[in-house]
């Protein structure tokens, strides 16, 4: 295992060695720990939680299979909204749904089973309490230990090094540079797409072929590197921070009536095999967004139309 992957875990700023036995020794202790009441009725159920969240995280070969402790927003807030109160024990996430940057960092909690509440952010009339306390009234946002950090790529780095189980990185630090400079190459393909998207009222073809050409060096990546997910046997930080714009390509042939279609199985074949898995891994699949949603988003945003909660 990576030296800095060495498994720990800080409860109110408290670094703890994660052997089972000093974890339960830290809950049962006189420790002041954060939303402690000096009730025993109180302390237990504090306990009783945290043992639940540590387990989450800290416990071998648990992780992986446990869903994150998550309470997801119903809606998008907006201009006059009220910041719903915070859940005890777990992180504050602000999100849009439809947003790829996002959806990068809601992956990585997923894959830790990180307990976090997502409030959603209407963008497009942006809540004053949000604005009051990040004026760049950006998504993706996490609160950690009162500290407001945005980002997706610097969160997803955070949080794979503040929860180092399991471990989305490589542990050779060339094979992490070369992975950042995959998930950095790829960027051509989200910039094609929303070209294709959104600088015209119609999807044009010349800015089609430039989608399919941005895609051909990221088929071919994959198949250099013969496995099935670029992590190798599973997903990794690469996997997942692509994967939100993959999934939003298949949107192109509702979205176009089938005028226009990525022929992944004929042109890409590895990509088409990779898609199938990604769709059906645990993190992916508890957020995941049909092609037909995708293309409504994408319809009524263009129309000037709710574009969030439909």
């Amino acid at each position: 295992m990576c030296l800095r992957y060495a498994r720990r875990m800080t409860i109110d700023n408290r670094a703890i060695n994660t052997d089972r036995n000093d974890v339960l020794r830290l809950l049962s202790s006189d420790v002041d720990i954060k939303y402690l009441n000096h009730s025993k009725n109180s302390r237990s159920l504090l306990v009783s939680r945290y043992l639940s969240i540590v387990s989450a995280h800290l416990f071998k070969g648990q992780n992986s299979d446990r869903p994150a402790e998550t309470t997801m927003a119903t809606k998008h807030l907006s201009g006059d909204s009220v910041e719903p109160p915070k859940v005890p024990g777990s992180y504050r996430f602000y999100s849009m749904r439809f947003c790829p940057y996002a959806q990068r960092v809601q992956l990585v909690l997923n894959a830790k089973g990180t307990p976090h509440d997502t409030v959603f952010i209407d963008l497009s009339d942006k809540p004053k309490w949000y604005l009051d306390i990040f004026p760049a009234g950006k998504v993706p946002a996490l609160i950690f230990d009162g500290n407001f950090l945005s980002e997706s790529l610097l969160l997803a780095d955070f949080l794979d090094e503040q929860f180092p189980e399991p471990p989305l990185w490589n542990c050779s630090p060339l094979q992490k540079i070369l992975d950042k400079l995959v998930i950095e190459s790829f960027s051509k393909v989200g910039t094609a797409f929303y070209k294709l998207i959104f600088t015209s009222k119609t999807v044009e073809e010349i800015n089609f072929n430039e989608l399919f050409a941005s895609l051909i060096p990221v088929e071919a990546e994959l198949a250099k590197r013969g496995s099935k997910f670029f992590g190798g046997d599973k997903p990794n930080m690469v996997d997942y921070m692509i994967w939100p714009w993959m999934e939003r390509l298949d949107a192109i042939k509702p979205y176009t009536q089938g005028k226009f279609v990525i022929p992944f199985d004929d042109k890409f074949p590895k990509l088409a095999s990779w898609k199938a898995l990604m769709i059906v891994d645990k993190a992916v699949a508890s957020y995941y967004l049909t092609p037909e949603k995708h293309a409504q988003h994408i319809v009524n945003r263009k129309a000037g139309l709710p574009a969030y909660d439909f």
